[in-house]
């Protein structure tokens, strides 16, 4: 996702940081939640469901400030294609999340950032540096420590949170591209939206009526999602993305801990190394980035 810059004159990093911090532990239990609700029904319908209550309540909080015009976009055609970049994202990391334990999904998903860095050369112009072309492969390494041959987690599986990367990747991207034409605000509706219209076309294929303590599951798995999103854009207001960007690794904690604490599954030694491996690249790429700009 692209961060928004600090506002003028705002600078209050330990609120910033404490408010990243909580984003990431919403994002760890929005995908706990998503795994669990995902064995009982189809991924198609819990990802329509995420999508539906985030769209709604996003419509409640801008709809009565900015009326209709808030899906009016200067290019709707990328605003397409970065919505379909963030549906493919969100459907391809449910699904891996059937074959792969949430910690080893979710680091594997930390491949986006380093993705980023290597496209953003073709595709923004931007320089790629050496060093951040080092962080990509050693990115890249960890996923092939974590998934090493011969390992219980060696199975074709494992491409579906590197897609959900690459989609991420991209989407994030494209967010970038339209962050000089639309609003944030416009740019987030717009995704929800169009998610939502596309999700709800194709969900009546793979209906099963909920219970209602799943039905309430649903509600809280968008509203989650509605929550971190907001506490991360607030997190970068209030605070400078240098100092902040380290704690989005996070999530890759929590989830490890959801993990055992929900599913009884505990990160192997080889998963362990290639989680910080992962996690090392992302901030390098990070830090090289930085330097790059200053």
């Amino acid at each position: 996702m692209t961060l928004p810059t600090p506002l003028s004159g705002v600078n209050q990093p330990l609120k910033g940081i404490l408010l990243i911090v909580t984003a990431t532990a919403l994002f760890s239990s929005h995908d706990a939640l998503s795994k669990y609700l995902s064995g009982f029904y189809p991924v198609v319908m819990v990802v329509w469901a995420r999508y539906l209550v985030h769209t709604v309540l996003m419509a409640g909080i801008f709809l009565p400030q900015s009326g209709l015009r808030v899906l009016r976009s200067k290019r709707p055609l990328l605003q397409v294609l970065r919505a379909i970049c963030l549906l493919g994202s969100g459907l391809f990391f449910t699904y891996g999340l059937l074959f792969i334990p949430l910690a080893e999904n979710t680091a594997v998903n930390f491949l986006a950032p380093l993705l980023v860095a290597a496209l953003s050369g073709p595709l923004l112009g931007e320089t790629v540096t050496r060093g951040q072309w080092l962080a990509v492969v050693c990115g890249f390494i960890g996923v092939v420590i974590i998934i090493h041959p011969g390992g219980e987690l060696f199975t074709p599986a494992v491409l579906l949170p590197m897609a959900a990367a690459l989609c991420f990747s991209c989407y994030q991207i494209l967010t970038r591209k339209l962050s000089a034409y639309d609003s944030p605000t416009t740019s987030n509706f717009f995704a929800g939206l169009f998610n939502v219209l596309v999700m709800s076309a194709l969900v009546p294929f793979f209906w099963q009526t909920p219970t209602l303590t799943h039905g309430l599951q649903m509600l809280a798995l968008g509203s989650l999602g509605m929550t971190a999103h907001l506490l991360l854009t607030q997190s970068f207001r209030v605070a400078a993305p240098a100092l902040l960007a380290p704690f989005s690794y996070c999530q890759i904690v929590f989830s490890g801990i959801l993990g055992w604490l929900l599913f009884d599954h505990t990160p192997d030694l080889a998963s362990r190394v290639g989680i910080a491996i992962i996690c090392a690249s992302g901030l390098a790429a990070a830090w090289q980035q930085r330097r790059s700009r200053t």
